[in-house]
């Protein structure tokens, strides 16, 4: 199971999508609300490449962002691409990332283990091992190696081929 702030833990953060100017920027978009991403001084992994971040500035909705050892426009194209960065540590916060493996619990009844999340423009997914989604806003609580969630009725049973609580599928029989 990851821990908050795991340092083998590497999440997307943005993408770098093009060269910008001649001097070595480029435009990142990104995909966090944590602007520290982008500071002087923080480390981003580009390209296979662990860089440094010397400058950055918004424009509009994306980020312009210069790092050490970047100085033209055509090292800047060979950074296109996925931007990762370790998980951050912070305790005041639930990351998504902190979800795998955990057990999920509805009315103290276990229904397996959170194997992924799945992006959703409504409400991201949590993906049981049984193959259940799980909206993350039917999460209440998240504590001892468990996430408890409340759920309409039935969506557990969603795939169970009867009344037994078996999921359904092939009986075997010929």
């Amino acid at each position: 199971m990851n821990t908050p702030g795991d340092d083998n833990v590497m999440l997307e953060v943005g993408t770098v999508t093009r060269a910008h100017g001649l001097r070595g920027e480029v435009v990142v978009q990104l995909v966090t609300d944590r602007l520290e991403r982008v500071q002087p001084g923080s480390v981003l992994t580009v390209a296979g490449r662990e860089l440094e971040v010397v400058g950055s500035r918004r424009d509009k909705n994306r980020w312009l962002v210069r790092f050490a050892g970047v100085s033209d426009r055509d090292a800047a194209e060979g950074l296109r691409g996925p931007v990762t960065a370790p998980a951050l540590d912070d305790p005041d916060v639930l990351w998504a990332h902190d979800l795998i493996g955990l057990r999920i619990l509805e009315g103290g009844v276990d229904r397996g283990e959170v194997v992924a999340l799945q992006e959703n423009p409504a409400s991201d997914l949590i993906v049981s091992d049984s193959g259940v989604l799980v909206p993350l806003r039917f999460v209440t609580e998240v504590s001892d190696g468990a996430v408890s969630v409340e759920v309409p009725p039935g969506l557990f049973e969603l795939g169970d081929d009867d009344d037994t609580g078996e999921p359904a599928g092939d009986d075997g029989g010929s």
